[in-house]
């Protein structure tokens, strides 16, 4: 029996692998492209762009440096890169993956590891610094929820955890073109990248 297709041309011509993914077959542009253009929310986001994975991502970087000054370049790429398995496998509302069961944990997580290899950060991450990044995505879904999705603050609160003023001043929830997150996301990347050197 003929196995299905499991693999996806990417704009750069790297062919991935989604059941045996590989770091050689991963590049920045590609998760950069990808991601500027899945939405948030399942698009259910006020404005006149969707709130893209890419955005979103830049903005847990940004949380996630707060709750940690100082903190290490290379964790700071782990923070942007938190959801970069999404470029291929898109973003599901957890009421969706708790649906679909453990099948779409396993792919985002081979997707994972071979990305953090890809870009010189351990295949798991240390449980300290992925637990500090769900508390910054944690605090980026609150600040979602409330400004562009609809969601009353006690709902937020009982959802995600009331985030601290500290950790709130000044955070901004952008819409803006793909093109311009894409470039943001490649140019953080690049930035992290040449910090951890």
């Amino acid at each position: 029996m003929k196995q299905p297709r499991a693999w996806q041309r990417m704009l750069s011509g790297r062919r991935l692998d989604l059941l045996d993914p590989t770091p050689m077959d991963i590049e920045v542009e590609d998760i950069a492209h990808g991601l500027a253009f899945v939405a948030r929310w399942n698009g259910q986001t006020r404005g006149d762009w969707p709130y893209s994975v890419a955005e979103h991502s830049l903005l847990v970087e940004e949380i996630f440096a707060r709750i940690n000054p100082g903190i290490a370049a290379k964790w700071r790429l782990a923070a942007v890169l938190h959801d970069a398995p999404e470029y291929v496998i898109g973003d599901m509302i957890s009421p969706v993956k708790a649906a679909v069961g453990p099948g779409y944990g396993a792919l985002d997580e081979r997707l994972t590891t071979a990305i953090h290899l890809r870009f010189g950060l351990p295949a798991v991450l240390p449980v300290p610094i992925k637990k500090s990044i769900k508390a910054a995505d944690k605090v980026s879904a609150w600040l979602e929820a409330v400004r562009i999705a609809g969601f009353q603050e006690k709902e937020a609160d009982k959802l995600f955890g009331k985030p601290g003023p500290e950790v709130m001043h000044r955070l901004e929830i952008k819409l803006r073109p793909p093109a311009e997150v894409r470039a943001d996301y490649v140019a953080r990347v690049a930035g992290l990248l040449a910090a951890c050197d």
